[in-house]
């Protein structure tokens, strides 16, 4: 088992923010969290990655509690978040966005943008990231010049380019077209393939895109886990159906 949190609460004065959350995630699996908004979904994302100490309950990634550690200390760990870099330094290239990440990774951030032309192996595993989510032909474009679709496939570059052990994607195909969605999602799973990741954590609206590509569910609903199944268990879930997907989204 790679990510375990047992019995988490995360209260925000007297608001219960997580009730009592549990849940999993092994080796070689692909692991959609869904909920409607309010269920908890933004508190456990920053719970799972270190961002925010749960009030209560243990997170363990690798054997070692990773509650409130931070994310930069926790993606040398091994477990990275998709983050918008993008919008952080938009007059950055591809590649240079990309050897940020490289740099952050391998502790060399105290010079980041002296160090970005000069530092060979940073600048060598950024063209291959560019190269795997098929950016290698804009690496010298800026960021800000990218089309939506590419930004997006920029943004989840760049946690890739941290080479962790799981990764854990919020909404990576939100405001692309469905074309672009589903172009993103073959590009990273095949990307995940290739750099040897562990496992994907993928935190989704589209549940075309959640059931197309998850092994595992878990639905929350007001802060607790109303479901943890395969996606035909969650659609065949009463339940989940009349209080996470609709009726209509669940489908036949």
């Amino acid at each position: 088992m790679i990510l375990r949190a047992d019995n988490v609460r995360k209260f925000y004065g007297a608001f219960c923010a997580l009730d009592g959350v549990s849940l999993a995630v092994d080796a070689g699996e692909f692991v959609s969290i869904i909920g409607p908004n309010g269920a908890g979904k933004s508190t456990l994302i920053n719970v799972l990655t270190g961002g925010v100490a749960p009030s209560a309950g243990t997170v363990v990634f690798r054997n070692r509690d990773i509650a409130g550690i931070g994310p930069v200390r926790l993606a040398r760990l091994g477990m990275a978040r998709s983050f918008q870099l993008v919008q952080i330094f938009p007059d950055l290239t591809v590649l240079e966005t990309l050897q940020v990440a490289g740099l952050s990774r391998l502790g060399r951030g105290t010079r980041m943008f002296a160090s970005l032309a000069g530092d060979r192996e940073v600048r060598e595993g950024a063209e291959e990231v560019a190269e795997l989510f098929g950016l290698a032909a804009r690496a010298h474009t800026l960021s800000r010049h990218l089309a939506q679709g590419d930004k997006k496939l920029l943004d989840v570059a760049s946690a890739f380019a941290l080479r962790p052990a799981i990764i854990l994607l919020d909404e990576p195909t939100s405001g692309v077209s469905t074309a672009d969605k589903n172009a993103i999602m073959e590009t990273m799973v095949t990307a995940s393939k290739r750099m040897g990741l562990q496992a994907i954590i993928l935190v989704e609206h589209d549940m075309d895109i959640v059931f197309a590509y998850s092994d595992r569910i878990i639905a929350l609903h007001q802060g607790r886990v109303l479901a943890d199944a395969t996606p035909a268990a969650i659609r065949a879930d009463a339940r989940v159906v009349d209080t996470v997907l609709g009726r209509r989204a669940a489908g036949p």
